[in-house]
């Protein structure tokens, strides 16, 4: 099988299952695993790697959907001369990559026509669901089971270890500081899973703008800060503009150093594997001492001091 991935969590998925060597095209934003980033990229967002503040980065998006449906291209001519047997996609957001629309169209253009897959999922279960269908498509499934057994056991691991928990604080998922949005789809599952309770966003549904007047009444213990496409040093700053907001600073979170600043791009934001990577280092920002470290780590932002360096794998 000859695969195209147009997303990086779709390029996860397909190099979890062993499949690395039958990916020949990725999109702008694959970086994971280091293996794959020589493979020719397929797509292209002209405000990709942009230094814009979070505020121009939303218009931008608003205003370009609004005028083209898309905000990505493809690079048609290379994936006609790639061949792709598979195309890997989504319909589940616009902003997350090239409109779905726009790929079957270009699909059926082309004389051996690929199979489109839509991987679309809106909670854990259905991580697992794409999983298979990758499997599937590419023809082996039978690398289906140890792929998902390994996830499913790490994530019964984190849920034994939070029920000793004696209570569980209000957490907020912070995906956007301006405006500011609520985490969605996967992500309040993964709050409650780590052992605490989303006040905002909802499970399964989509992030969507929130007013500082509603986080302000859900008046959360703890915020998550992990801004879609952003890793922690951009995250960092983006909390400089939120410094001397009163309804920022008069967050109980924020009041109580309880803010935790993540590497959103890499993990909260990509429905792969390394979402459960994402529950681990939640679990243990929320329940330090229940939950040992993983690996990666969260960031604990005091504003009582200038934050930290980032802390890296190790």
């Amino acid at each position: 099988m000859r695969i195209v991935s147009l997303l990086p969590s779709a390029t996860e998925i397909v190099t979890a299952l062993g499949l690395a060597d039958q990916l020949v095209g990725i999109s702008h934003e694959c970086d994971f695993p280091e293996e794959i980033c020589d493979r020719p990229r397929v797509t292209h967002c002209e405000i990709h790697g942009a230094d814009l503040p979070s505020s121009a980065i939303d218009a931008w998006v608003r205003e370009t959907l609004a005028a083209r449906g898309t905000l990505y291209t493809l690079d048609e001519e290379l994936i006609r001369e790639l061949r792709p047997d598979i195309i890997l996609t989504q319909q589940l957001c616009d902003v997350c990559a090239v409109n779905y629309g726009s790929v079957a169209a270009y699909a059926a253009t082309l004389a051996k026509r690929p199979r489109l897959i839509n991987l679309e999922p809106k909670r854990l279960a259905d991580l697992y669901g794409d999983i298979r269908l990758v499997a599937q498509a590419a023809g082996v499934p039978e690398r289906t089971q140890p792929v998902i057994a390994g996830l499913e056991r790490r994530v019964a691991s984190v849920a034994s270890l939070v029920a000793r928990a004696p209570r569980r604080p209000k957490c907020f998922l912070m995906e956007w500081t301006e405006p500011p949005f609520c985490g969605g789809h996967w992500n309040p599952e993964l709050v409650e899973l780590a052992g605490a309770v989303e006040t905002i966003g909802r499970k399964g549904e989509p992030s969507r703008r929130v007013s500082w007047e509603e986080i302000r009444r859900a008046d959360p213990e703890v915020i998550v800060l992990a801004c879609c496409g952003f890793g922690v040093e951009r995250v960092l700053k983006e909390m400089a503009p939120l410094a001397g907001k009163p309804e920022w600073e008069n967050l109980r979170a924020v009041r109580e150093g309880r803010v935790f600043v993540a590497d959103g791009n890499t993990y909260f934001s990509r429905p792969g594997p390394r979402l459960v990577d994402s529950l681990e280092m939640l679990a243990h920002a929320l329940h330090p001492e229940l939950v040992p470290a993983p690996a990666v780590r969260v960031q604990l932002h005091d504003p009582a001091r200038a934050p930290a360096a980032a802390l890296p794998p190790t």
